[in-house]
């Protein structure tokens, strides 16, 4: 039974979390465009789901500690891993704005702030002094702005918690303040080496994956961390000094999100219509799915935040996409465990 469990933990993808993600981004979605009955069962479905990645990660460190190791210190794999703290946050999330469960959203923020302080400077540790290193066209993915993704998921779910903390409320808002603009740093440099081996070096259709969509998710995220600062950080004396240039920076954010979705679409007609690439389920496709849907989720708050109700068209036009997108993954892995067990027999 130990080599069994062993052997089907070995492989497991180091960014699964990215389900949670999208699941989470996709309850929250239907929440604020009133489908209460989708975001409750989605909040169901997350939570079965979340509990059995970390049992098997956990089965994974404990059986496999060899492999989890070395995906940990992997230029490609390691990246994924960020994706257990952006998924702890977008499920404490949901928690906290369709259940009012407080005090649960504050024990996930907790968990995944200590996760982020230990993968963060683990992560960067070991790929900065590593001897031997791969080159750029190798290396670097959308992949790498899962960084960005669990740095402003712990300003997003801090903010939402921070109202019911009391007298910890101000240091949690500053907490989150300073994860956002962490974020926008990181995703500026990120996305300069992602943009030169994109433009200057050679793109296979094999290695234009799903994570690139990341580019725009990791915007999306951030335009949700700035617009609930603006609605619900008003709290905090310094949030309302920064309040404009909060403002400035988070439409800035969403711009750049908006300008990536064409180019991101028209790259995927490229892959799979004029190079033949296969639609065939892959776990790094679930890194598709969650930046859609929190596109429009940062989108609806970005509405809120500048009281700009026209925007609010997008986010009931990519609500379909973004079901669309999460009920065709979730088929394809079905049918993969399906086909994986009748091929074993």
């Amino acid at each position: 039974m130990l080599n069994f469990f062993r052997r089907q933990s070995r492989n497991l993808f180091p960014g699964y979390f990215a389900m949670v993600m999208a699941t989470g981004a996709l309850s929250l979605s239907c929440w604020y465009l009133g489908l209460p009955i989708a975001a409750e069962l989605l909040i169901y479905f997350n939570v079965f789901i979340y509990v059995v990645l970390l049992l098997l990660n956990i089965m994974r460190l404990m059986l496999n500690t060899g492999a989890f190791l070395q995906d940990l210190g992997d230029h490609s794999k390691g990246p994924g891993f960020f994706t257990l703290i952006a998924g702890t946050e977008v499920l404490g999330s949901q928690l906290v704005v369709i259940k009012g469960l407080y005090v649960w959203g504050f024990f996930f923020w907790s968990v995944a702030f200590f996760l982020w302080i230990v993968l963060m400077y683990t992560f960067f540790t070991i790929i900065i002094v590593k001897k031997v290193k791969p080159v750029i066209e190798e290396a670097v993915n959308g992949g790498w702005l899962l960084a960005v993704v669990s740095t402003q998921s712990i300003a997003v779910l801090g903010t939402l918690i921070s109202s019911g903390m009391g007298q910890f409320s101000e240091i949690i808002l500053f907490i989150s303040l300073c994860h956002f603009l962490l974020g926008c740093m990181l995703y500026l440099n990120i996305i300069a080496f992602i943009f030169y081996r994109l433009m200057f070096l050679k793109v296979e259709a094999m290695s234009l994956a799903p994570p690139y969509w990341i580019n725009m998710g990791a915007l999306a995220i951030t335009t949700l961390a700035g617009s609930v600062l603006m609605i619900y950080g008003m709290e905090s004396s310094l949030v309302r000094e920064l309040e404009v240039f909060i403002k400035g920076f988070t439409l800035f954010y969403w711009v750049l999100g908006t300008w990536w979705i064409p180019l991101l679409v028209i790259l995927g007609v490229w892959r799979h219509i004029m190079n033949h690439y296969p639609f065939t389920y892959d776990p790094q496709m679930w890194g598709m799915a969650f930046p859609i849907a929190m596109y429009t989720v940062g989108t609806t708050k970005l509405s809120i935040a500048l009281e700009t109700e026209f925007l609010m068209i997008i986010p009931y036009v990519t609500i379909f996409a973004a079901l669309g997108v999460w009920l065709s993954i979730l088929a394809g892995m079905a049918f993969s465990l399906v086909r994986r067990q009748l091929k074993h027999r």
